[in-house]
């Protein structure tokens, strides 16, 4: 039955991975990106964290991700995110930060089950389809990705 479980879990990651590697780039409107931005802003205000930006921290576990954070502080990796979509790198960071403390909050790790939790808290409060769009992108696929070919992938976001 274990096997069966892990099996599925790997078709679904290659699935995923497939539609994020094989996706081309969406056109996403100036106003779309703005709004997303605007709402980044709003959640990244609520935070109760101290956020450090590193260029070479990044936690190995959501253990130690949710010490920190049960400290108040959290680390932001330069090499998690990318801001090709944000009209400044800002946005990245702050789309990071909220992504991992929506780990915390759910309690979910960083396997693909882990990102799906922590996709439906961020898409609960998503102030539109687009920006539900954008999230699924970026944390379901492009982590689908990254664990189906062991490293980041190129970033871009798809609408599959």
């Amino acid at each position: 039955m274990i096997a069966a479980q892990e099996n599925t879990t790997t078709s679904q990651v290659e699935t995923l991975a497939r539609l994020y590697l094989e996706g081309k780039p969406a056109e996403i409107s100036a106003e779309a990106i703005a709004r997303m931005c605007d709402w980044l802003m709003g959640k990244f205000q609520q935070l109760p964290l101290n956020l450090q930006f590193s260029d070479y921290m990044r936690y190995d576990n959501s253990k130690q991700m949710f010490a920190d954070i049960e400290r108040g502080h959290l680390w932001v990796s330069a090499d998690s995110y990318d801001s090709s979509i944000y009209p400044n790198p800002i946005y990245g960071f702050i789309f990071l930060a909220m992504h991992d403390y929506d780990h915390y909050l759910t309690g979910s790790d960083f396997t693909l089950e882990g990102e799906i939790a922590a996709y439906n808290a961020a898409a609960k409060r998503a102030p539109s389809l687009t920006i539900q769009k954008i999230l699924y992108s970026e944390i379901v696929l492009r982590s689908a990705a990254h664990l189906f070919l062991g490293h980041a992938p190129t970033h871009k976001v798809v609408f599959p």
